[in-house]
């Protein structure tokens, strides 16, 4: 079967990362598509006399790839399309799966009418009117094939501006123009070309079916949820004209995801007994907390609200939280508060190591706000509280839960470099739903993190949140992506929603579907899924990595 995934606006760099995890990690057919921002790409035989201008001065990047063929343009309007795929072995396989590709635009050109879409001799790609007087490319094709799979792929102009390709020769062709389907009178939504891609792409690939996501949309209900369709106790937000505004920009993202207002529950909804967890405020809880406060430090235990927080404190754990109070994030399921940061603590890692030491803790997790307004996102500061654990406390392993750094690769790499026994980055949600409960993320950006740091050699880790309105397919498919990525540890859990303000719940998971949850991700390769009603992101964190340790020879002698 055919995964494909269509992924909205991706980084280059990003939707490399992820590229190269799906070649490298699973044998799963893949047909990501996406679009870019502004960027010009240059092949293994790109010609640098073919570059006009300087691409800054357009605003775009410019980066190396290693597919074949010259420079070209990608940007906003374009769809771009990365065929992940395992090709047989076989004589001239590279020509045989590029004409292949040039069949595929071909047929999905002429359902939208362009009939007249064809290949040109000596010249790879897809051109309008390939036979007459004046033959213009509407899509780019450059692949790489090792070791039997693909990767790279093809860049169709949709509604592209073709302004940006006057500033380079593409593909080295001077004497032949670029156009697009709004060029050629075919005005038709991004979604349709997608959803086109999706229905050939599996009869041209696989046996014809395939398990089709897209980021943010779900076109086959597109019912109206408007801020007047629920009462406030439903809807987050509240009276000021500010949190109006939000209420209504959080409606627009939930229509756009196909949810309805009568799939989610009241707030004062009685929840099952399997989610009602005891308070336990003994002796070990108070010394945890006499800990944290003595030496001025926060847990995401405790500003998150999360509801295992008398079990892990009991038993003397707790996750770290650094790098501040306040998140320059709003997702909507989150309790942290949102708000200008203040500046770093630079003796912070230092408390935080001195706290572990103190508690006599073997695995220590520790987490962080979002710090968009910090040129590295803050992994300056996970670097320097991991260094810390392991100068006072050497024998601790230390996990860490770390936001995407804006993909941005040297501060993800001061993080790496510092090697975490587990990394630990949150997808938190399905793909249709990504946009809707973390507007300030990106689920390709986050599978590439996560891709990133399994490159690195590090042990990966995620976590999913149930019961957002997600269906179980959704659910097993982004289980399937995580397992592809290679992410070794994924936890599940229920959502509970922290006060009327936030994100509703849309309905209760039984234990025994988080039980089936967990054996699907373990037969798709995750080596172990801590998944019930009741499990967080750093719930029974020890535990996991010691069940994988083995198996991934971790364990220290």
């Amino acid at each position: 079967m055919l995964q494909t995934r269509w992924l909205g606006r991706v980084s280059y760099s990003d939707a490399q990362a992820l590229q190269r995890a799906l070649f490298a990690n699973t044998s799963e057919q893949y047909l990501l598509l996406l679009e870019h921002p502004s960027v010009y790409t240059l092949g293994v035989r790109t010609d640098l006399n073919n570059i006009l201008v300087d691409p800054a001065t357009v605003g775009a990047e410019m980066v190396r790839a290693d597919r074949g063929g010259d420079v070209t343009y990608h940007g906003p309007g374009q769809l771009v399309g990365y065929p992940i795929l395992n090709v047989p072995d076989e004589a001239d396989r590279t020509p045989k799966y590029v004409h292949k590709l040039e069949q595929l635009i071909v047929d999905v050109l002429a359902e939208f009418g362009l009939t007249n879409a064809g290949k040109l001799d000596g010249y790879p790609g897809v051109w309008i009117d390939p036979e007459g007087s004046s033959p213009r490319k509407i899509c780019a094709i450059g692949v790489k094939i090792t070791r039997n799979r693909s990767m790279h792929g093809f860049a169709l102009n949709v509604k592209t501006d073709l302004s940006m390709f006057t500033h380079i020769i593409p593909c080295g062709i001077p004497d032949k123009p670029v156009t697009s389907l709004e060029r050629e009178g075919v005005d038709v939504p991004m979604q349709e070309v997608v959803e086109a891609f999706a229905r050939h792409g599996a009869k041209a690939f696989d046996d014809g079916s395939y398990l089709h996501q897209s980021v943010g949309y779900r076109r086959q209900d597109r019912s109206t949820f408007s801020s007047s369709a629920v009462q406030d106790s439903t809807l987050p937000g509240g009276g000021s004209d500010a949190e109006s505004s939000t209420r209504s920009n959080l409606s627009k993202r939930m229509d756009r995801a196909g949810l309805k207002a009568d799939t989610f529950l009241n707030i004062s909804t009685r929840k099952p007994d399997w989610l009602r967890a005891k308070a336990n405020m003994g002796p070990e809880y108070r010394e945890v907390k006499r800990t944290m406060r003595r030496l001025s430090l926060s847990t995401v235990c405790e500003e998150a609200g999360c509801p295992n927080i008398y079990e892990c404190w009991a038993d003397g754990t707790a996750t770290f939280m650094i790098n501040g109070e306040n998140c320059t994030r709003a997702c909507s399921f989150c309790l942290v508060k949102t708000d200008h940061p203040a500046p770093l603590d630079p003796l912070e890692p230092t408390r935080v190591a001195e706290a572990v030491k103190e508690m006599g803790l073997a695995f220590a997790v520790v987490t962080a706000v979002a710090r968009d307004d910090l040129a590295d996102g803050g992994s300056g500061a996970f670097a320097s509280t991991i260094n810390e654990i392991r100068r006072i406390s050497p024998g601790t392993r230390v996990e860490v839960l770390i936001s995407d750094c804006k993909g941005d690769p040297d501060s993800l790499n001061k993080v790496f470099g510092a090697r975490p026994d587990v990394l630990n980055h949150n997808l938190e949600t399905v793909s249709r739903l990504q946009n809707v409960v973390r507007p300030s993320a990106s689920y390709a950006r986050s599978l590439s993190v996560l891709a990133r740091a399994k490159d690195a050699g590090l042990v990966t880790k995620s976590s999913l949140i149930a019961g957002m309105g997600e269906t179980r397919d959704e659910l097993i498919a982004a289980l399937r992506d995580l397992a592809s990525v290679g992410c070794d540890i994924v936890t599940i859990g229920q959502y509970l929603r922290p006060t009327e303000r936030h994100f509703p719940v849309a309905r209760w998971m039984t234990p025994e579907e988080f039980a089936e949850l967990s054996e699907i991700g373990e037969a798709f390769g995750i080596g172990h899924v801590e998944a019930s009603p009741m499990v967080r992101s750093s719930y029974h964190a020890k535990s996991s990595f010691t069940s994988i340790a083995n198996s991934l020879s971790m364990l220290r002698v």
